[in-house]
């Protein structure tokens, strides 16, 4: 198992780039092709470094978490089930309340525009938010 790094106090942008270089192969690309993709669908997005070592992507909440197996690269979507997916990308995690994942594969190819639009949709889905609630008036004597 490789060392998580969390207590060098380097920057989250450098962990993941140490992560996918350290990957190498087709899974370092595929995560390095996935984080290219979410800095280009929001260039505003908050790059992070938690649970002993998992990349995640955030824009007012969790956007998504990009971990690596033996056999895949998984994009976990934090609230994919409240996202649209016209294009199917969600393949994994599909019975839960919250969460949606997108298990890659190699060789398999993800729609780019698509993916795009599912992370704006997540960024949108975060910035929502709750509303604030109204002040209350108060009457002056």
């Amino acid at each position: 198992m490789k060392k998580s790094h969390a207590s060098t106090g380097q920057p989250a942008s450098e962990l993941i780039s140490q992560r996918i270089a350290e990957l190498g192969g087709w899974r370092g690309e595929t995560l390095g092709r996935m984080r290219k993709l979410i800095r280009q669908a929001e260039p505003d997005v908050v790059e992070e470094w938690k649970w002993m070592g998992t990349p995640v992507w955030s824009y007012g909440g969790i956007i998504c978490t990009g971990e690596s197996y033996k056999d895949k690269v998984k994009l976990t979507f934090a609230k994919g089930a409240s996202l649209p997916d016209p294009a199917s990308l969600f393949n994994a995690s599909l019975d839960g309340n919250m969460r949606r994942a997108i298990d890659i594969f190699e060789g398999d190819e993800v729609d780019e525009a698509a993916f795009g639009a599912l992370v704006r949709e997540a960024v949108a889905l975060n910035s929502a938010g709750k509303p604030k609630p109204a002040k209350k008036k108060t009457a002056k004597s």
